[in-house]
């Protein structure tokens, strides 16, 4: 099986896939004659091992966030091969990046896990992140401006553009 095939069969682009792999995140690819992926390996990306009972096309499951963004910090994946994010209007600019640099690293996580977790930064993945940073969330409805990772996720659940979500790995 191509990536290409098992891209569309989890609803997923050939980069993402291609992406997921590189990070480590889908071990143990078996790869037979001109590079295809096993059979096993098309049903286990196909069905996600950890889906969340309300998503079907996702290849993580969603966290249960707590009230403290600490605590849902530790339960992201790990940022260490992320180099930065780009957020991309449905027009294909870029809108936003998001650095791996001191000070941005926990907006840098939730936008990481958002994209694996729901794959767009819909309303749906923006209510999710707003829980996932927890404390921050009251502070940047109290204070516009001080956290902007978080304002564009109110701004998405208020009817905002959705955006795509690429990961760019280190280089």
């Amino acid at each position: 099986m191509l990536i290409g095939e098992i891209a569309h069969a989890t609803g997923r682009s050939s980069h993402t896939i291609r992406g997921y792999e590189s990070q480590g995140l889908l071990p143990g690819v078996q790869r037979g004659a001109a590079g295809r992926c096993a059979e096993a390996d098309r049903i286990r990306y196909g069905r996600p091992r950890t889906l969340a009972p309300d998503r079907t096309d996702g290849v993580f499951s969603v966290i249960q966030p707590t009230p403290v963004f600490k605590d849902n910090l530790a339960q992201l994946p790990a940022i260490d091969g992320v180099a930065r994010i780009d957020l991309v209007g449905t027009n294909g600019d870029v809108v936003a990046t998001i650095e791996n640099q001191p000070g941005k690293q926990g907006s840098l996580a939730v936008y990481n896990y958002l994209q694996h977790a729901f794959g767009t930064l819909d309303a749906k993945a923006a209510e999710h992140g707003l829980a996932v940073f927890a404390e921050h969330t009251a502070d940047a409805r109290n204070r516009p401006g001080a956290h902007p990772n978080v304002d564009r996720l109110l701004a998405i659940v208020a009817g905002g553009e959705a955006l795509r979500i690429d990961v760019v790995a280190k280089g």
